[in-house]
């Protein structure tokens, strides 16, 4: 697996993380067995940056990467990086975003995994106002202090709010949804972090799901499924959900870019590969339900850079169908 420097962070991260949300709730049921399958097949094939969240399954997500580390033991644990988020165990309102707030919330975090510093506590996509809040930036870097936590970032809903919080001097990494359906990160976002040595994690890197193929116009997804829920943002930002691309044009979109997989290389292996070529990224946070899909997932760190007339096809695919409807929004 290909390590990326993340040089805010002091440490290096693997180009192929995984994202956890799925193991803690909002993705249909996956029973605690097949969640540590999960953890231990990405950790097998070379996957050492893990993201979390204290609200993936209130806590149950950051629960199961506990035992995770715990059945690693001291010395392999050594080597992993957990990423978690804080902030939305509260209404979206900036003022709740204080330090006696981060306390409590980063001490349940360390509880849940079973750590006594947190490697790296990202904002977890708060209200616009809060990027540009000196009392929140005082407050994190108060956590740092006291040890609760190594380091600090932000997750992100728009390029703005990346581009404000990179004018941070201890903001450690930017996590933004890009992926092929959501491009217009590559404009200003990943050079400035890129310059600044802030590390990128792009997550929604399938656009859930999407980018893998899988997904017909007449596809049920389960009650308890966000893409069933919040199609239309009625939960949370839409732009979470299919990276806010309209089902039915999502789904023409995806058969058109199954067709511009390589050879030995499935359509969500080619997205994240995709990914992995645009200068800046440190690392991408595919999610998986099985095994299988983590394994499957990290062997995209292994392919052959993309051919240029790929590239330029997958270009003329968001020109063509995506651009207009999501490139002004986030």
């Amino acid at each position: 697996m290909d390590h990326r420097a993340a040089p805010r962070l002091g440490r290096s991260l693997s180009a192929i993380g995984l994202g956890t949300w799925q193991l803690g709730a909002d993705w249909g049921a996956v029973d605690e067995e097949a969640a540590l399958a999960v953890l231990h097949a990405a950790y097998a094939a070379g996957t050492t940056f893990f993201d979390t969240a204290d609200v993936y399954g209130d806590g149950r997500s950051e629960r199961l990467i506990g035992r995770f580390l715990r059945d690693l033991g001291p010395e392999a644990a050594g080597t992993v990086c957990v990423a978690t988020k804080t902030g939305r165990r509260a209404p979206q309102d900036p003022a709740h975003f204080t330090l006696d707030n981060f306390r409590t919330w980063t001490d349940r975090s360390r509880t849940n995994l079973g750590v006594d510093t947190l490697d790296l506590v990202q904002l977890h996509c708060p209200p616009t106002p809060v990027f540009s809040s000196d009392a929140v930036y005082d407050a994190l870097d108060t956590l740092v202090e006291e040890r609760r936590i190594t380091a600090y970032g932000v997750s992100v809903e728009t390029c703005d709010e990346a581009l404000a919080a990179l004018a941070r001097p201890h903001v450690a990494s930017i996590q933004i949804i890009l992926n092929v359906l959501r491009r217009k990160p590559l404009e200003r976002v990943l050079p400035a972090a890129e310059e600044a040595g802030v590390a990128i994690i792009a997550r929604v890197p399938l656009a859930s799901g999407l980018l893998s193929g899988r997904y017909r116009a007449d596809t049920v997804f389960a009650p308890d499924d966000h893409r069933a829920y919040n199609r239309h943002g009625q939960s949370f930002d839409v732009g979470e959900t299919f990276s806010g691309v309209d089902y039915d044009t999502g789904v023409a979109a995806a058969a058109e870019f199954t067709a511009l997989a390589p050879t030995g290389a499935t359509p969500a292996q080619t997205a994240l590969r995709w990914i992995l070529q645009q200068p800046g990224v440190t690392t991408v946070i595919p999610g998986a339900r099985n095994a299988e899909q983590a394994r499957t997932n990290a062997a995209a760190a292994h392919l052959p850079p993309l051919p240029e007339d790929a590239l330029r096809a997958m270009e003329r695919l968001y020109d063509d169908r995506i651009r207009t409807t999501v490139h002004h929004r986030w």
